[in-house]
């Protein structure tokens, strides 16, 4: 019969949402690698040494590269965490059965744009001609369009250098997103996801990852572009400008934690069992239409029970309200909690994973 004593060394245990969760003691130390969302990397660079702190046992290696990879890298398990600002197609989530994909927190996106002289000043722009600059349509600053929702605004005479992503990113998917729910034209012709087909424009640029649009917007004078939320340091260090973009009701609003939430709580109880759903352009008077879940695209199966137990706690603390959806650690990049049930459905999903 064994002691106490040889019965603690066979366990270690971790309180997670109030429960004492405890796994096998390994003779290594277990690892866990993320990779994916750069909008959701400054989060997780907060995340692991608070965890390691917590369980020094496990170390979590996190790779900002980006949604499409972060997907990728789930389904064909080389990596035990793949994170999106995107959630799965339904082609991958039918062809996929054992990824699920689980909201860890709420987050958002921001127009930003290098207007010398205005930078300082919000303008405001809509989902139609943000689509229009991005469809060639629309190429001046001072073009009507952008006149008309900028009363009084001395605008430039200079083309507008639209940015984009280069890579598969889950920020286009949601930028695009809102331009195919705010004009039926760019539904017809382009749609959205991770990748699209985007319409040719003279001087266009591209960028990798939310720092490399940063960085291409601020060295291009007259330039736009779509950037995370988490970046808004870099943004602020930057000096870009912050648009703020119309509603569904007819608002211009910036993102804040006030309008993410009315954004995030007018469509988040439609979400199904498996969480994936769209939070962009939530109608509202509040609501800020550049909104969405930040994902982890976890297999149900994992190699062995140690693994699979170490990945179900770091999840729970992630999604935890003492955890990781603490105030402290979300405030810094600009996110907001899960409300209460949907980090219900949340624990749900990661309580399957064997």
């Amino acid at each position: 019969m064994r002691s106490a004593a040889e019965m603690r060394n066979l366990l270690r245990c971790l309180p997670v949402l109030g429960i004492l969760a405890c796994t096998p003691a390994m003779a290594a130390d277990l690892v866990l690698n993320e990779t994916g969302s750069t909008l959701l990397y400054p989060l997780f660079q907060q995340w692991v040494p608070a965890y390691a702190a917590l369980r020094p046992e496990v170390k979590i290696n996190a790779a900002g590269t980006n949604s499409g990879a972060g997907i990728a890298a789930a389904i064909d398990g080389s990596v035990q965490i793949g994170t999106s600002d995107a959630y799965m197609s339904d082609e991958d989530a039918e062809r996929n059965k054992q990824i699920i994909s689980v909201p860890l927190a709420i987050s958002a996106q921001t127009v930003n744009y290098n207007l010398p002289g205005l930078n300082a000043k919000p303008l405001k722009l809509d989902g139609p001609t943000i689509a229009a600059i991005y469809a060639g349509r629309v190429r001046q600053w001072d073009d009507p369009a952008i006149a008309a929702l900028n009363p009084g605004t001395a605008l430039p005479h200079d083309a507008i250098v639209p940015v984009r992503r280069g890579d598969a990113s889950g920020d286009t998917f949601v930028f695009t997103q809102f331009l195919d729910f705010s004009t039926q034209r760019w539904e017809d012709a382009i749609g959205y996801g991770t990748t699209v087909k985007w319409p040719s424009v003279d001087g266009e640029k591209q960028a990798n990852g939310n720092k490399g649009m940063v960085d291409t917007i601020a060295a291009t004078p007259y330039s736009i572009g779509y950037v995370g939320i988490s970046f808004r340091p870099t943004i602020e260090e930057a000096r870009l400008g912050t648009a703020l973009l119309k509603n569904q009701s007819g608002r211009f609003v910036t993102p804040t934690p006030e309008t993410i939430s009315a954004g995030a709580s007018v469509l988040d109880p439609r979400t199904p069992p498996d969480e994936r759903l769209s939070l962009v352009y939530a109608p509202g008077e509040r609501s800020y239409p550049l909104v969405n879940y930040e994902y982890a695209m976890v297999s149900l199966h994992q190699p062995d029970a140690a693994k699979a137990a170490a990945l179900r706690n770091f999840l729970l603390w992630a999604i935890a309200v003492d955890g990781g959806n603490a105030t402290k650690f979300l405030d810094a990049v600009g996110f907001i909690p899960l409300p209460d049930f949907i980090r219900a459905m949340s624990e749900k999903q990661v309580n399957r994973i064997r």
